[in-house]
């Protein structure tokens, strides 16, 4: 007997992105199930947007507790201060080790106790800050681990992971925002933020300010700093 669902478990940071991916499963037809990892990461703030975005947009919100700073090496679960003098080439010190295959390791667990075979990631290897967990590559190896590690792979009910994001650039995902009728001022994208706002000069913030600007849009971001390239 088939048991697949119509749900399917997003993963869910409370950055621009992951708002967008929760707004094209939705519009896919699924029922969303929010999943939400705080491993202790600097930018706090961003579980309280994944709340909010999670209120308007999935089905369950559930938030695990997972603390990453007992492992260090990232400047997002550590003292390492956050560069913020523009996007260089290289993988940069936010880069946390091993995060999004803990994240889709996590979902694909909630995933297969729930009977659904889906998951979405906002991974982006266009406009993105060089993260090798992040690529076309590491999405599609997953899936294929996902089916050999587990019961429901084993028994023929693959699974499958989005990442409608992938091929897309700030701009356009910026532009999927406004289509999909959400409100990005909602989300916060910021490694670094300033008395509750975006610090401007990050990375994050250097790539979402870009995003707008390239397609045009009135960027709501508060920022504590204007961005610039």
């Amino acid at each position: 007997m088939n048991s697949v669902s119509r749900q399917a478990v997003v993963l869910l940071s409370g950055g621009l992105d992951s708002m967008v991916c929760a707004g094209l499963a939705r519009e896919q037809g699924f029922e969303v199930l929010a999943l939400t990892v705080d491993y202790g990461q600097r930018h706090r703030l961003e579980l309280e947007a994944a709340a909010a975005i999670a209120a308007k947009l999935a089905q369950r919100h559930v938030v695990l507790n997972l603390d990453l700073t007992r492992f260090g090496g990232s400047a997002l679960t550590s003292d390492t201060p956050v560069p913020k003098t523009g996007v260089a080439p290289g993988i940069p010190v936010t880069y946390v080790p091993a995060r999004n295959t803990i994240m889709l390791s996590l979902a694909l667990g909630w995933a297969e106790a729930a009977g659904a075979r889906d998951m979405f990631i906002g991974v982006n290897a266009l406009d993105y800050s060089g993260y090798p967990d992040c690529r076309p590559e590491f999405v599609a190896a997953f899936q294929n681990l996902a089916d050999l590690a587990t019961k429901a792979g084993v028994e023929g009910e693959g699974f499958t992971v989005h990442a409608p994001l992938q091929h897309l650039t700030k701009a356009q995902i910026a532009a999927e925002a406004i289509r999909l009728g959400l409100d990005p001022a909602m989300s916060l994208s910021c490694y670094d933020p300033v008395d509750g706002m975006h610090c401007g000069r990050c990375d994050a913030c250097r790539l979402r300010s870009k995003g707008f600007a390239e397609a045009g849009l009135d960027d709501p971001t508060r920022y504590a700093s204007r961005p610039t390239a």
